[in-house]
């Protein structure tokens, strides 16, 4: 789901960024408001979540393949708000280093997939979880709304792609972008997440969610957890490293996701021919492209690009928490 550079119009790619703006801004300034200095620390931590399921590549139909964003997840633990700020700042960090995800398409990444996703996620599971709930009922309300979110966010991206050729093309009608119109975008794009990655989505954000309320019960918004007495994030750190461990599984899955071409394979997809827009367009030089190293093998990059990723979310939320006033969020 994460949008290449090229594959919408600039024009397109300014719009959504420009919608971003006051997301983010409200979103900081509501976090800021309504998290402890522990919970906004936390949230880096559950930035490395996202940013970790990201690299869990997962075959889907068609040949392509997908992965779970974590967007829910987040947004369940520590409110919407924070999941707007921790999936932007994830992507960010993918597209800058690791080239996974446009620089001028970081804005339409982030309206998807850490504004989209998240919101609707969470409005659904509020709405599943409704006014008595219960272990099972919020296990399902997490499954249902995380379900949910992704496959909305993937309508959306699928609607993005499809829209370009009705609105950009050259004087012999070919697509100067996205050469696929809704009726291929739409389909490629839903039917892989409806059968598959929904449902990925949907278990990792209950087992996570069930593990942290479980260890670390004072992070979380909930308010039956505000009683607790506070804990130590250790285990969820714990978790962390042992996902970091695991990353190179995401290896496995051969094939590229949909809409996620290079402008050389884009001939050979379906399309004939390669849009004018893509072929010379921006390109950003990434450090570690693709999760890779140098001439290290692929499986030890991913570990190394794991750890990078991780603690730079870590950090980046470390110091946002220094502004926050310390005192718990809920306490009387």
């Amino acid at each position: 789901m994460h949008i290449p550079d090229n594959y919408l119009s600039p024009a397109t790619d300014a719009v959504l960024a420009v919608a971003m703006v006051p997301v983010w801004i409200h979103s900081a300034r509501k976090v800021r408001e309504e998290l402890d200095q522990k919970q906004i620390s936390f949230v880096g931590m559950a930035a490395a979540f996202s940013f970790l399921l990201m690299m869990f590549n997962v075959p889907l139909p068609g040949g392509t393949t997908g992965h779970a964003v974590g967007g829910t997840l987040i947004a369940c633990l520590l409110g919407p708000h924070a999941a707007c700020l921790a999936v932007s700042v994830a992507l960010g960090i993918q597209a800058l280093i690791f080239g996974d995800g446009g620089i001028l398409a970081f804005g339409a990444n982030c309206f998807n997939m850490a504004f989209v996703l998240p919101f609707v996620g969470y409005a659904v599971y509020r709405l599943v979880l409704g006014d008595a709930p219960s272990t099972p009922r919020r296990a399902v309300a997490l499954f249902v709304g995380a379900y949910v979110g992704l496959n909305v966010a993937a309508l959306v991206a699928a609607i993005e792609f499809g829209i370009q050729p009705l609105l950009f093309s050259d004087a012999a009608g070919q697509a100067l972008y996205c050469p696929y119109p809704l009726s291929v975008s739409i389909p490629a794009m839903c039917i892989p997440h409806l059968l598959v990655a929904g449902v990925i989505e949907g278990v990792a954000t209950v087992a996570i969610y069930e593990f942290v309320v479980r260890v670390a019960p004072d992070v979380v918004i909930e308010p039956e957890s505000t009683a607790r007495k506070a804990s130590s994030l250790a285990p969820v750190a714990v978790l962390v490293v042992i996902l970091v461990v695991a990353t190179p599984l995401g290896l496995l899955a051969e094939g590229t996701a949909w809409g996620e071409w290079g402008a050389d394979e884009i001939a050979e997809t379906g399309a004939g021919y390669v849009p004018a827009g893509m072929e010379n367009g921006f390109e950003w030089e990434a450090l570690m492209p693709d999760y890779t190293l140098g001439a290290l093998p692929d499986a030890v990059a991913y570990v190394i690009s794991a750890i990078a990723g991780v603690a730079l979310l870590v950090i980046a939320f470390k110091l946002f928490s220094l502004a926050a006033r310390p005192r718990n969020a809920y306490a009387g």
